[in-house]
């Protein structure tokens, strides 16, 4: 494996600043809001304060509690693998973005799962009484890093193939 580099730091510092971002917005909501309480700011976005002991859209939030260590022993899986992938290949600048912002996504969901047993969230869109599931900064970050890589990948196989990106 290649010597880490100065790109290499560099994505695991703006990993760590992502965490930061994180861990200060959802230390903000944790300061201001009691469970449940709302904070509309616009006509479809509101601030709430929710615990999320499951994973997206609350899958396995009933389970239990053998969940929290499940999705902490995955999180750190998948971290220490976009890690060895960062020093891998650290001329994939797209690539190494979008992993960059699902490491800092995981463990700052990981920080939470460890200190309350569950993930803070507090982004609450909702359009004609529909809600979408609360979120927070690191499921923000895990996304558009998903969508990143998904997008950089079929550049890839185009650009194999030889199809104009």
């Amino acid at each position: 494996m290649p010597e880490p580099g100065r790109n290499f730091w560099g994505w695991l510092g703006l990993a760590a600043g992502l965490i930061l971002l994180d861990q200060l917005s959802k230390q903000a909501i944790l300061a201001c809001f009691q469970p449940g309480e709302s904070l509309p700011l616009t006509s479809f976005i509101n601030l709430v304060l929710a615990y999320n002991p499951g994973a997206a859209f609350s899958f396995l939030a009933g389970a239990g509690g053998w969940q929290k260590w499940f999705f902490v022993a995955l999180a750190l899986t998948i971290s220490g693998w976009i890690i060895r992938m960062l020093r891998a290949h650290p001329e994939q600048k797209r690539q190494n973005f979008a992993l960059t912002l699902i490491l800092g996504g995981a463990i700052g969901n990981v920080i939470d799962r460890i200190l309350y047993g569950a993930v803070v969230d507090f982004l609450d869109f909702h359009v004609a009484g529909w809600h979408w599931p609360a979120f927070n900064v690191a499921d923000s970050a895990i996304t558009i890093g998903a969508v990143l890589l998904v997008l950089d990948q079929l550049q890839a196989g185009r650009r194999k193939r030889g199809v104009s990106v």
